[in-house]
């Protein structure tokens, strides 16, 4: 499995490519926007768009994802269902907070839960249900290649916003030290906003859930 980041929106938040190398076949992780610069790459590197994945609900992550979807006539996996109300507010209320063009309201065609798996091409990714930046936020682990993209749970240094509608500092917290510290200190993870770190960096060095050992 190959990664790309492509940062998109004014708020740069890293959409990520990913494709399965034997099969061509790709998947684009959170388009928040800028469909046209997302389509150039998947055709620069003659790429088939086979599903978009999203983590959570808001809309500088899945802005774009109706639009990309429909474009290339694929269907969307994620969030989990607790992000609904999120994403019925893709055109209205998001776009006031966030000052962002509006997005297309969806319904995803599949929901995801913890233990749930998501595949691109031959390739398989598990599926982490992290609530606490938003209660329906999940990530994806590809665990042959130890990359995980995290969405807004886990960043270089820092940690997501738990002062948003229904976010939770205890429950991210949770969703950190059960979920992701567990995947390997060696795993990489594709964050969604800055840049790539790993889980030992953090779980050593993030004064937010610094390891409590």
């Amino acid at each position: 499995m190959k990664f790309q980041i492509i940062p998109v929106t004014p708020f740069q938040q890293n959409c990520t490519l990913m494709w399965d190398e034997t099969t061509n076949k790709a998947a684009v992780v959170d388009p928040g926007g800028d469909i046209d610069k997302i389509s150039e790459a998947l055709k620069q590197r003659n790429l088939t768009l086979e599903k978009v994945f999203v983590t959570h609900g808001h809309l500088d992550h899945c802005g774009g994802a109706r639009k990309l979807a429909d474009l290339y006539n694929v269907p969307i996996e994620g969030p989990n269902k607790e992000d609904a109300w999120l994403l019925e507010q893709l055109n209205s209320d998001q776009t006031r907070m966030w000052g962002l063009p509006p997005g297309d309201p969806f319904t995803p065609d599949r929901w995801l839960n913890q233990g749930d798996e998501v595949t691109v091409g031959n390739e398989t990714l598990q599926v982490f249900h992290c609530p606490g930046h938003s209660p329906g936020h999940v990530i994806f682990f590809h665990a042959p290649t130890k990359v995980a993209i995290s969405g807004d749970v886990l960043f270089a240094g820092s940690i997501g916003r738990t002062d948003l509608p229904k976010g939770s500092f205890k429950a991210l917290e949770k969703s950190i030290r059960e979920n992701m510290y567990k995947l390997g200190d060696d795993v990489q993870f594709i964050p969604g906003h800055g840049p790539v770190s790993s889980i030992g960096q953090e779980r050593r060095g993030n004064a937010f859930v610094r390891d409590k050992n």
